[in-house]
């Protein structure tokens, strides 16, 4: 088993859902992309560069995932959060039925015309 298979089904089952539900719309929506295990976590490489990764917080209960060129997109900034890092810019989530398609999409879809 891959690293990053290891650890999402190491993950608490709240956790593991909403990773393995972002990692299939982020497969669909990036049909270049590769996802590596780097820095500790599952992170998504585009086009062979650092595209986002996911980051579970248990102690705040939710799921991070980073976009690398956060700081570069310019729509659903309502709902980007920055917690004062200067590239990465990240969708929360605190549980699956939190996770909003249509804006996981759109993000995806900004954060893909960034990699030329």
């Amino acid at each position: 088993m891959k690293p990053t298979e290891v650890y999402i089904l190491r993950q608490p089952e709240q956790y593991q859902a909403m990773m393995l539900h972002v990692l299939a719309v982020v497969e669909q929506e990036l049909s270049q992309s590769e996802l590596l295990f780097k820095w500790g976590i599952p992170y998504v490489y585009y086009k062979k560069k650092p595209f986002c990764y996911l980051a579970p917080n248990h102690k705040k209960g939710f799921l991070d995932l980073g976009f690398a060129k956060g700081f570069e997109l310019k729509r659903n900034q309502e709902t980007l959060v920055d917690e004062k890092r200067n590239t990465v810019k990240s969708l929360r989530y605190f549980s699956i039925e939190e996770i909003d398609n249509v804006i996981l999409i759109d993000v995806i879809s900004e954060a893909k015309l960034l990699y030329k």
